[in-house]
């Protein structure tokens, strides 16, 4: 499914979230057109990579805005159980007071409708990269103990932005500062005539 959507529309939805204010509104990804989202799944609070990873895009979460992107999670917890784990102190199981939405998927649908539902139970580690037009670019899903690669997410966030910007694509490992390409057989024989030599 996580293929299928790229080049689709992102699937929208409404849902109860905590903000990273603690309080509780409903949440409409159409919302969010004109900024780029990196859109997360995973698959419950207050358990074990799953606090590695929300504090790890936390982190970056100052350095996906000034990219004009917002981040924001998803589980299939209620909106008091992400309460209650924000209300949790880091060293003591908990994440803190993070500072990006945690969306309530708690019948399921938003989870299913992106295709990372697992055996009807449980979000996978699903990641999409939705652009500003609110299409989906970049998928990547990771089974339950594979915690994802947060400069990745920027990395293809940078990716992306470098080609609307420029109209070049990206080669193999390619990130911010390097050169592209142009999408014809002439710019991949110069690219690879100067990077392969």
């Amino acid at each position: 499914m996580c293929t299928t959507l790229v080049t689709k529309e992102a699937p929208d939805f409404t849902a109860q979230t905590v903000l990273p204010d603690n309080t509780i509104e409903d949440l409409t990804l159409s919302s969010y057109r004109g900024k780029y989202v990196v859109l997360f799944f995973y698959p419950l609070d207050f358990t074990f990579v799953c606090p590695t990873e929300i504090l790890a895009f936390d982190k970056a979460v100052e350095t996906f805005k000034a990219k004009n992107a917002e981040v924001i999670g998803v589980s299939i917890d209620s909106q008091f159980t992400h309460a209650a784990w924000r209300n949790t102190p880091v060293d003591k199981g908990g994440i803190g007071e993070v500072s990006f939405p945690l969306v309530a998927d708690l019948d399921k649908s938003i989870a299913r409708s992106y295709g990372v539902l697992f055996d009807e139970a449980v979000a996978l580690r699903g990641l999409f990269l939705i652009d500003k037009e609110g299409i989906v670019r970049h998928c990547v899903i990771n089974d339950l103990p594979l915690g994802r690669s947060v400069p990745e997410a920027l990395r293809m966030l940078d990716a992306l932005q470098f080609t609307e910007t420029n109209g070049e694509v990206c080669p193999a490992n390619w990130s911010e500062g390097d050169d592209g390409m142009a999408p014809d057989a002439a710019g991949v024989a110069s690219y690879l005539s100067e990077h392969n030599a």
